[in-house]
């Protein structure tokens, strides 16, 4: 067969059954993604003569003698495409991996398309944006800017690799191919629990093209955790690489490692597993109750309670809830309930591993390569000069990346064979292996004053960990600042983290705060309506304030740096938008209308230990060298990183060369989840750059004679007095004395500080069909001091529209045998871009902050009060209070017909 792609003829035969989208990536067109495999997201869009198709669902005998076109034919580095240059301007993207398929669809828009994007954008998802950079994009706003040399901080600057991400040639993990290369999938249980009694690899080997089977009894027998941080031990190492015991529906027993997917995937099917299947428990109440089957028992040395399946409990109190409930003149209860969500990050997990010189390089779709190298490291026994782990730019995280879950089985097979591997996820077993958020089941007892003062407040967290603990026990404690934000003087948290046969939980942003946040928003809400007092007015009166001690599950010191009033001013900037709005419902009768609000309080680094090293070195073509770990998945940390050094260096960000997340290349760095990306990391590029600079500073002060304190740098020398000596003379000079400029330091996550973010909501609800219609969002953050105004808006964007899509419209079904029974896009529902609004997002002037120059992360803390916003504007809506999540329209209509009436109260 002949093909013409991007103008260049191939005479290849494709594989019986081959998809063109699998089809083009073999010739070297990786800028056609793979996200679904099912015609779903869009990310693998390519034109065949000229009309928009994906590629994964189109066979590729159907481009024999047709004119293919993907991103890297539509216009390179030096001469983009209209549509390319807007979405590189607006714009319009963050992680990049569904751009290429976005740009190719939207190069094709007619002017009624445009006008349509409802429609027009409906094959195309975007799990980061929020999808407002992508409407300004096709319709040619532009947002970024050019920063003047040594003012690039608080301008809207372009990403540095924003030319490669919309031409396509943004290296992700799985984008190269390696001669020699062996693949490696997974036979996975299908069984919720159950012990191996034997298996038989003989068919499986007898596949041609399979080399190896790997069992339990082929690898280390070694416990370890998967959740990534800096201190392993605030996670419990129950975990195998492959054990004989399974304990959901979807672990992995046996991986198959062969010359092609298909022969691996073959060998997967052949293995023959004889099981003898175990009593299961899915539900976390039930699993702590007596007589429950154990899913660890007495080898879990980790676990609080392996008998009652609890891995962590917290118990404490401040003050005397009984005593506060005893002179509330209200009381408002009420149990909600969160459930699984996935990530849905459009890069699914992967890893490909290979050995050179003697040493073992893994590159990985991963938020922490650092840690992933020293969790390598034990499981295999290598010294660390034997590994090197890095990344390429990763398509998206969100948590879901703060795992070690595809790098354990390519280095097993690299090590074993010698060979390179190559391990990547399918959707589904994004769906049904990896670590979704924690279901949380909480009940909510406030006690408050008639004037609207909080006399008590109590919470008890049940949360599903899943089979193994992960972020189980850390998610836990992340869920005290639901309770902090609040001032009280009598609080009690009772949380308990419960083993159940499913899937095992992970982390997501907002990390153990979202479920919590919901809950007792949902019930500030309720008891504000019980005390005939305005939902917004009840937060003003009990908000912790500055000076007033952060207190949660204890009263002793904490390193968080409270000083301005972040909350009350984000309450008063939503209270005054929802004010100045007004929004008609849809046309048509049936429709009621109702507004909500939510706020919450976020630490703007995690309480484990976080550590992040930065290198800067000005090179001999004077350019400035940055390194740092930081992995960039979308959450802008390299924008941010490039623009904070180009100001202490008095140069324009086109003059930093950047390297990050290479072991080999980079210094220590704990990962890019927690927004520490910005607060901590960022911290360490802000002392590495003043180092280099003063190092240069001093150097012209001595070569010139004249004092220290009147030099200052330009873009391209160091001014002293009425002298300018230009960067390249002084580079030579101190080459001439063996002297480099260069520096490296490190930051770590403590101090910290909080960021503060209220939501609000006016939606309308249709009383027939319960479907919901977002009629105006609005959300104020306090994000200290901007680095990069158009990449905050972004993160709010696309924090806003990630927390609509798990209140409305995700739902994580589990079928009575533990088995995930949606596990693609279609059926679970991620939002597109008819489903999100466009937010307006107010930010808040504060310097609190001890993050490089006062900033704070944004990435995370922004989802945490959208669901109780939409929940407490459903309620406002149609007086029920819907407690558990997804509000679908199903169980929306299932309630309508009751009465309205106001919230229970004791």
């Amino acid at each position: 067969m002949t093909y013409v792609v991007n103008g260049r003829n191939f005479d290849e035969e494709p594989a019986p059954g081959q998809c063109l989208r699998t089809f083009l990536r073999s010739l070297g067109h990786f800028g056609v993604k793979k996200g679904c495999d099912a015609g779903d997201c869009g990310a693998c869009t390519v034109w065949l003569d000229g009309e928009p198709v994906h590629s994964c669902i189109t066979p590729a005998f159907r481009a024999d003698g047709r004119e293919v076109t993907t991103i890297e034919g539509l216009g390179s580095p030096g001469s983009l495409h209209p549509m390319q240059r807007q979405f590189r301007d607006a714009p319009g993207f963050q992680c990049g991996f569904c751009t290429a398929g976005m740009i190719m669809t939207s190069a094709t828009f007619t002017e009624a398309q445009k006008a349509d994007l409802p429609r027009a954008l409906k094959g195309n998802l975007c799990r980061c944006t929020g999808y407002r950079g992508i409407e300004d994009a096709v319709k040619g706003v532009t947002g970024v800017e050019t920063a003047a040399p040594g003012k690039a901080v608080g301008t809207s600057v372009r990403a540095p690799a924003a030319n490669d991400v919309v031409t396509g040639r943004a290296e992700f993990t799985m984008d190269t191919h390696i001669d020699g290369m062996l693949h490696l999938k997974v036979l996975h249980s299908p069984h919720a629990h159950a012990r191996i009694v034997s298996i038989d690899k003989t068919a499986a080997l007898a596949v041609p093209g399979v080399h190896r089977v790997y069992t339990w009894e082929d690898v280390p027998r070694k416990r370890f955790t998967t959740a990534i941080h800096t201190d392993h031990l605030v996670d419990p190492d129950d975990t195998y690489i492959l054990d004989h015991t399974v304990r959901f529906a979807g672990q992995r027993v046996v991986a198959v490692l062969a010359d092609t997917v298909g022969a691996a995937e073959e060998g997967c099917r052949r293995v023959a597993v004889e099981y003898e299947v175990l009593p299961a428990v899915f539900d976390p109440e039930e699993a702590m109750a007596e007589g429950a089957p154990q899913l660890h028992g007495a080898e879990d040395a980790f676990a609080l309670d392996p008998v009652h399946n609890v891995l962590l409990e917290i118990h404490s109190q401040v003050g005397d809830v009984d005593a506060g409930f005893a002179a509330a003149d209200v009381i408002h209860e009420g149990t909600y309930f969160s459930p699984r969500v996935q990530h849905a990050h459009l890069e699914t997990h992967g890893s490909i591993a290979w050995m050179e010189n003697g040493r073992l390089n893994v590159r990985t779709s991963s938020q922490s390569p650092s840690i992933a190298k020293v969790k390598l490291a034990h499981l295999f026994a290598l010294r660390p000069d034997q590994l090197r782990v890095f990344c390429k730019r990763v398509g998206g995280g969100f948590g879901g990346k703060q795992e070690v879950i595809s790098e354990d089985l390519v280095a097993l097979a690299t090590l074993d064979t010698g060979r390179p591997v190559c391990f990547e996820y399918t959707r589904e077993e994004e769906f049904t292996t990896a670590s979704p958020r924690h279901p949380m089941t909480l009940t909510v007892k406030l006690g408050a004053k008639a004037d609207g003062t909080l006399t008590a407040f109590q919470v008890r967290n049940v949360s599903n960990t899943g089979a193994y603990g992960n972020h189980g026990g850390e998610t836990l404690y992340a869920g005290g600042a639901a309770i902090m934000i609040y001032r009280c003087p009598n609080k009690k948290y009772d949380a308990y983290s419960v083993y159940t046969n499913t899937v095992p939980s992970g982390a997501l942003r907002g990390y153990g705060m979202t479920q919590p946040a919901y809950a007792v928003e949902s019930a500030m809400h309720e008891l504000a309506l019980a005390l005939h007092m305005d939902p917004l007015e009840l937060r003003r009166r009990n908000i912790v304030r500055p000076g007033d001690p952060l207190v949660a599950m204890h009263e002793g010191p904490d390193d968080v740096m409270f000083t301005e009033d972040g909350l009350g001013k984000c309450i008063a900037l939503v209270d005054e938008a929802m004010a100045r709005t007004a929004d008609e419902p849809p046309p048509g009768p049936g429709w009621l209308v109702g507004t909500g609000v939510a706020s919450s309080l976020h630490e703007t680094a995690p309480p484990t230990e976080h550590i992040s090293e930065a290198w800067v070195t000005l090179g001999d073509d004077l350019m400035y060298e940055l390194a740092v770990g930081t992995v960039e998945f979308g959450e802008g940390t390299s924008t941010a990183h490039v623009q904070i050094a180009a100001g202490q260096l008095g140069t324009t960000p086109s003059r930093i060369r950047l390297v990050q997340s290479d072991t080999d290349r980079t210094g220590f760095d704990t990962g890019a989840f927690a927004s520490a990306g910005l607060f901590v990391s960022g911290n360490a590029v802000l002392r590495a750059a003043n180092a280099v600079r003063d190092r240069i500073l001093e150097f012209a002060a001595a070569h010139t004679g004249i004092h220290v304190v009147m030099c200052s740098m330009d873009d391209g020398g160091v001014v002293c007095g009425d002298h300018r000596v230009s960067l390249a003379e002084l580079v030579a000079l101190a080459r001439a004395r063996g002297i480099r400029f260069t520096a490296a330091r490190k930051a770590y996550g403590s101090p910290r500080s909080v960021t503060s973010n209220t939501q609000g909501f006016r939606i309308a609800v249709h009383r027939v069909t319960g479907e919901i219609r977002i009629l105006y969002s609005v959300q104020a953050t306090d994000a200290g001091l901007v680095i990069n105004p158009e990449q905050v808006r972004g993160q709010v964007e696309g924090g806003v529209a990630q927390g609509i899509g798990f209140a409305l419209t995700e739902n994580f079904q589990v079928d009575a045998d533990g088995v995930m029974a949606n596990p693609n896009f279609r059926n679970y529902r991620i939002p597109t871009y008819a489903d999100i609004p466009r937010t307006e997002v107010l930010l808040v002037d504060s310097a609190d902050s001890v993050g490089p120059m006062r900033s704070k992360g944004m990435a995370e803390c922004c989802i945490n009060p959208v669901a109780p916003a939409l929940a407490n504007a459903l309620h406002d809506a149609t007086g029920i209070r819907y407690r558990a999540l997804p509000l679908t329209p199903e169980r929306i209509y299932s309630r309508l017909g009751e009465s309205q009436s106001a919230p229970t109260t004791a």
